[in-house]
């Protein structure tokens, strides 16, 4: 079981920190090359669809990586610090958005950020992301090593 979970866990964190790279690479250069009122009106229409694909991604990442560390701490198993490490940090990933995202994320969903303060709130925004995505990647790296270290056959 607790090797079917680890499995489970770096699937899911590999998802989310894709998702997230992606979500840096593509859609902030978008956001960013459109004008304030055009990119407010986006994201105004697709605010909530962001919010519905990403938010169950990386909180189904971070409990599946949380119950694969603590499956695999109580059974004494391999790889069990690495797990707890990759926990820790998709839980960072997690926590970042009541910290940061949900306040800037509403304030463009609903247009409450001057247009002029739009393009510095980006740049913004997207440090804040590149911070997450970072510990996405490393939290699925821990993972992929600990299964590694576990036999799993997982190959990188």
């Amino acid at each position: 079981m607790a090797s079917t979970l680890v499995l489970l866990a770096v699937v899911a964190l590999g998802l989310s920190a894709g998702a997230l790279v992606a979500e840096g690479a593509v859609l902030v250069p978008f956001w960013q090359s459109l004008e304030p009122e055009a990119f407010l009106a986006w994201y105004r229409q697709h605010g909530a669809l962001l919010l519905r694909f990403f938010g169950p991604l990386e909180v189904i990442a971070a409990c599946l990586a949380v119950v694969a560390a603590l499956v695999s701490w109580s059974g004494e198993e391999s790889g069990s610090g690495l797990l707890a490490v990759s926990a820790l940090l998709a839980l960072l990933v997690v926590a970042a958005f009541p910290l940061y995202f949900r306040r800037a994320n509403a304030s463009f969903a609903e247009a409450t950020i001057a247009t002029v303060d739009v393009g510095a709130e980006l740049r913004r925004w997207s440090s804040w992301h590149w911070v997450r995505v970072m510990l996405a990647v490393a939290a699925f790296a821990m993972a992929v090593v600990a299964a590694r270290g576990r036999g799993n056959g997982i190959a990188v």
